[in-house]
């Protein structure tokens, strides 16, 4: 049986970093002597969250393509080079049994160099869209977890698990922890509780969002906490002097703070929808509109589709954010109906279907 290896790629978001994390720890509880390697690129945020996370990491000299001409794309192809070259150098000296790639730029060059040397991979994409990395590892991958249907338009059939995203196993059970998140979070019993998540690196748009319909909000007998992300924290932190506003930079118990939640505003990255959808609250989805191919977008259409989640424009914001906000507050059949159907949506054991598509995988060679 002997020792297994394996090594994980994904970052540039905390949309990629937590799943490869999920996926680590869910293996090393079947295998406490496993080792493990991450791989990520080397100015991007997984240099700090993965070690935070008692993994080693090692960074690779890799970017994306710009859309328009730069210097960053005249480095490219160097890039890309050095990167399948230090690669190569990583899964020779680790040895792993499989290589697992959950997207960002890092994934790319590390899973084509293992496709090459034959050693077992497997991506898991998040998105309802996939972006090109994945497409084009698709072509040599052993197997390819999905968080969507019909996806048969972007990758091989036969080689498509549908297991959902890996989401935090804490979240499963936050119904009874009411109790405990309105005292962690000092609120009041007797309001709702509006929760804003901007995404690991805050959103822009959203925080002004919230800054020009403030008045109008709590002025409805409604609570906020804004999580305004860490660029905007320096901006945004003023309203904490107002009653009943809490702005923070980044929130530790996400757990706690879905229980507390009446209402959740939310951009629409795939980890996020996954976890909205297993938390089972009232949703107004923001997407982003500056990520590859529109991803968000099309995450949150997916939710709207099957009535689980509203879903709001950044162009509609101005004309419509307080209506819909509005009725939806003073409507509790609306907002049950919602929950249930958010929550019909929800894949629970991602991370241990992952695995076991992983141990597979293992199985085979």
């Amino acid at each position: 049986m002997g020792q297994y290896k394996f090594i994980l790629s994904g970052g540039g978001t905390g949309g990629h970093i937590y799943p490869a994390v999920a996926i680590a720890n869910e293996l090393k509880s079947r295998f406490p002597d496993a080792e493990f390697l991450f791989v990520g690129a080397q100015d991007k945020m997984e240099m700090q969250k993965v070690p935070q996370a008692g993994y080693a990491i090692e960074g690779l000299w890799i970017a994306g393509l710009q859309r328009k001409l730069t210097l960053q794309n005249a480095m490219f192809p160097l890039k890309l080079i050095s990167s399948l070259w230090k690669s190569r150098k990583i899964i020779k000296a680790f040895k792993p049994d499989v290589v697992i790639g959950t997207g960002g730029f890092a994934s790319g060059p590390l899973l084509q160099m293992a496709n090459m040397l034959g050693i077992p991979t497997l991506i898991q994409e998040q998105n309802s869209f996939p972006g090109i990395t994945n497409k084009l590892l698709s072509k040599k991958a052993n197997a390819i977890c999905v968080a969507y249907e019909n996806l048969e338009r972007f990758f091989p059939k036969e080689k498509m698990i549908l297991t959902g995203n890996p989401v935090r196993q804490d979240l499963i059970a936050i119904a009874d922890k009411r109790a405990e998140a309105i005292a962690h979070f000092k609120l009041d019993a007797n309001k709702k509780t509006l929760l804003v998540l901007g995404g690991s690196l805050g959103a822009r748009r959203m925080n002004q969002l919230i800054e020009k319909e403030l008045k109008n909000i709590l002025a409805q007998n409604v609570q906020i906490i804004w999580q305004c992300g860490k660029l905007y924290f320096e901006e945004y932190q003023k309203y904490n002097s107002e009653k009943n506003v809490q702005v923070v930079s980044f929130i530790e118990r996400m757990d706690l703070v879905y229980a507390a939640a009446d209402i959740i505003i939310s951009r629409a990255g795939a980890s996020s929808v996954s976890e909205l959808c297993i938390v089972g609250k009232p949703v107004i989805f923001i997407p982003s509109p500056n990520v590859a191919e529109d991803h968000q977008a099309k995450n949150a259409k997916a939710i709207v589709d099957k009535k689980g989640a509203i879903l709001l424009k950044e162009s509609q914001l101005d004309a419509e954010f307080s209506l819909v906000f509005e009725a939806l507050l003073k409507d509790p059949e609306k907002q049950k109906q919602l929950s249930e159907n958010i929550k019909e949506l929800a894949l629970a054991e991602a991370t241990k279907q992952i695995a076991d598509e992983v141990v597979k995988l293992i199985r085979k060679k």
